[in-house]
């Protein structure tokens, strides 16, 4: 009696704290999860790495969608820095500044893009805990020129000083350990402004560098164009001039660093990157004495397209100095070293090795990782300078010898770090608990949730995959739908396997005019069309510009008649006769009994006459209908952040009576006992959103997702596993896929 009086008083609180949107959850009725991410390893763009040369051991990472991580030398992995953050802005990171003397002490400065949230982070416990600034100028931590840097710099002299170099607004100053910020007025930038135009951004202040061994002396570059482009103070910011000098003026000084001798090398590209880039160079600048030194590594007329941008310094030896690549695509592009302040280079792509065997990804379709691409950020250790790493889009690589004559071995640093991009995922009833797609990496078969997949989807290799499904019945057999990135491929973007995801074998119908205009190129080139099996596995059904199946595996295809041009199909997880979808253009239901041949009108009765917010808004988006393993007939639909349930193929819809007014949803197994599945959701928009779980079909819920796993709300999904009750999967944009289960 006393449990169900605090129950009730739970529900009451929620009704009135949650509200029509479910956006807050303070008091409301909750369930403790353990959180843990799907092993893959890396996977996406760090734009930059930075030790500390404060502690041996201690380094930190930026992202561009995924935040900041720590690696930690006791625990032996990269740590997540803004698992606690809420704001989906604060994920892209534009730069990163540790404490020169303080180990405990660094700062960060996030925000994804110019039309979005910006702040600097401080932290004195290593990023463990923040306080968070938001500032008055914009930033672009996911925007084109994010591997420039580092823009953020603390003054090693007055450490409450800090600087930082916008992209549009000019240069700012904090003198009280950035709790506040104000422009430089005397800086001779003052920034182009904030962009006008969509997806338009500038390089802006690309770097800002104090000397280490000079009091006073700042280096601030810009990459905005035109000349000058590097400017110089001498009194701590106060008054600044121009530096004469150095490569042409359609160069752009994109990244530097002063080593201990007080020569500044900067690496160059006629770009900001991370794409675009065909030219670049390398120059040495004296501080002391006004000299300039072409030190570019490959100088030659027939020198590979491509420019340079990453670089680094030993703090034992200045003249030691690595540059890398950008945009190099032809051979590939590399790391050069020099240990004669760059009169020599050594090239080290030659002489290199990967071994790629704990994240066996990074192989993609091929037979061994290459040497990488979008080289934007190079490090060499400043306690150890025969241990250095550097950024790829992919992965980070390191090597414990950097100095070493023979070869030299590469390895992915990236334990802890899960860096990716989710589109969709499965969780069938049999075979591997997981199934997913990624966004440039494909996606894979998760067999075991802790290891990195032995190999992504291949058969074809699809840089982006959009949808999956399985057979309900015959769960080994899936479909799926992918995309290039250029969108158009001369091949197959369908595909399907027998061996629940392991392989794959391509599946390509028939090009057929659509009855009614069709803007764009055919969904089936594009990736856009999505595929689904029936429950028993032997009908593919895909909908392309006219909707098409085989139940032939591909070797003959027909017509479906009755589905609307673009529509989401959801196939019965037991019945193989059933198919159901939302027609949103005439706002009904419509399903097949014939196993996907016809698709006619169901009355749908208890359904909203508008079902139009039923209608995914993109190829990527999760379905609003979803079908329930192991039960005839069974649907679940969420339409204008209302969920709705049948259990008669649709004739019949009962809206769930809870307060949750959820923006995706997926199903799971049902408790002990339990009629219904069990429901998971995500609820409210943004920095409100939280994760939430009703085991009653949706009368009551309690939240699973706690004040330190918000992962930056940047959610694409959420699944329940059929096959294990409490386990729930959630697909992020930028922190990878994490699985839930209760403690």
């Amino acid at each position: 009696m006393c449990r169900r009086l605090h129950l009730a008083a739970a529900l009451l609180l929620f009704s009135a704290v949650a509200g029509p949107a479910g956006a807050s959850a303070s008091g409301a009725a909750s369930v403790p999860y353990d959180w843990r991410s799907v092993r893959v390893g890396g996977g996406g763009f760090a734009p930059g790495i930075v030790f500390s040369t404060a502690e041996r051991g201690l380094a930190y990472l930026r992202t561009d969608m995924g935040g900041a991580y720590r690696w930690s030398a006791r625990d032996g992995r990269w740590i997540p820095l803004e698992d606690s953050v809420a704001e989906p802005s604060y994920m892209g990171v534009e730069s990163i500044a540790p404490d020169p003397l303080d180990p405990d002490l660094v700062y960060l400065a996030a925000g994804m893009g110019a039309r979005m949230k910006a702040a600097i982070f401080r932290s004195a416990d290593r990023g463990t805990h923040w306080r968070i600034t938001p500032v008055p100028f914009a930033m672009g931590g996911n925007e084109d020129g994010r591997g420039l840097g580092e823009r953020l710099a603390i003054d090693p002299y007055h450490r409450s000083t800090l600087f930082f170099g916008s992209r549009h607004q000019g240069l700012w100053r904090s003198d009280d350990g950035a709790a506040h910020w104000a422009r430089v007025t005397s800086f001779p930038r003052p920034g182009l402004g904030l962009p006008t135009a969509r997806r338009q951004t500038h390089g802006g202040l690309s770097f800002v560098l104090f000397d280490p061994a000079r009091p006073g002396r700042v280096v601030v570059g810009s990459a905005d164009g035109g000349s000058p482009s590097l400017f110089r103070s001498d009194d701590g910011g106060r008054h600044w001039r121009a530096v004469p000098g150095g490569p042409a003026a359609d160069l752009l000084p994109v990244k530097a660093v002063i080593g201990r001798d007080g020569v500044l090398t900067i690496t160059y590209a006629n770009g900001i990157g991370p794409n675009g880039i065909t030219r670049g160079a390398v120059w040495r600048h004296d501080l002391e004495r006004g000299r300039w030194t072409d030190v570019t590594p490959d100088r030659s007329p027939d020198a590979p397209a491509g420019g340079y941008m990453g670089v680094a310094v030993s703090a034992r030896d200045p003249r030691i100095i690595a540059v890398s690549t950008v945009d190099r695509y032809h051979p590939v592009d590399t790391v050069w070293r020099s240990t004669d302040a760059g009169a020599h280079w050594d090239e080290l792509w030659r002489r290199s090795s990967r071994d790629v065997s704990a994240t066996p990804f990074l192989k993609l379709d091929g037979s061994e990782a290459n040497f990488g691409h979008w080289i934007a950020g190079l490090a060499i250790d400043p306690f150890d300078d025969t241990h250095a790493a550097y950024v790829t889009g992919a992965t980070l690589y390191a090597t414990s010898g950097f100095a070493a004559a023979g070869p030299m071995r590469w390895q992915p640093w990236t334990e802890g770090i899960e860096q990716t991009a989710i589109i969709t995922a499965i969780s069938p009833t049999g075979g591997a608990p997981l199934v997913s797609g990624f966004g440039d990496i494909a996606g894979f078969r998760h067999a075991d949730l802790s290891s990195s997949p032995a190999h992504l989807h291949r058969d074809p290799f699809l840089s982006n995959t959009n949808n999956l499904d399985y057979a309900g019945l015959a769960p080994a057999i899936m479909v799926r739908s992918g995309s290039t990135h250029e969108r158009i491929v001369d091949g197959p973007t369908l595909a399907w396997s027998a061996d629940g995801g392991e392989s794959w074998q391509p599946l390509t119908p028939p090009a057929i005019s659509s009855p009614t205009p069709f803007p764009g190129p055919s969904p089936v080139r594009t990736g856009d069309a999505p595929i689904v099996v029936s429950a028993d596995g032997r009908t593919f059904l895909a909908a392309t510009v006219m909707p098409l199946l085989t139940r032939d595996r591909g070797d003959h295809w027909q017509a479906v008649a009755g589905l609307p041009v673009r529509t989401r199909v959801t196939a019965d997880k037991v019945d193989p006769a059933h198919f159901y979808a939302v027609d949103a253009a005439r706002s009904g239901l419509v399903r097949s009994d014939d196993g996907g041949a016809h698709f006619h009108p169901v009355a749908a009765r208890g359904l909203p006459a508008d079902l139009g917010s039923a209608a995914p808004p993109s190829r990527e988006a999760q379905n609003p209908l979803v079908a329930v393993p192991g039960r005839a007939g069974s649907l679940w639909l969420l339409v204008d952040r209302a969920l709705y349930r049948s259990t008669d193929y649709g004739e019949h819809w009962t809206r769930a009576p809870g307060p949750l007014r959820p923006t995706q949803f997926g199903l799971g197994k049902a408790a002990p006992g339990a009629f219904w599945p069990a429901l998971y959701a995500i609820a409210g928009t943004g920095p409100s959103s939280a994760l939430w779980r009703s085991l009653d079909g949706g009368t009551r819920w309690a939240r699973i997702s706690d004040e330190r796993h918000r992962w930056g709300s940047r959610f694409r999904f959420i699944i329940g596993d059929p096959r294990r009750f409490g386990r729930v999967y959630v697909g992020t944009d930028g922190r990878g896929i994490l699985y839930g289960d209760a403690r």
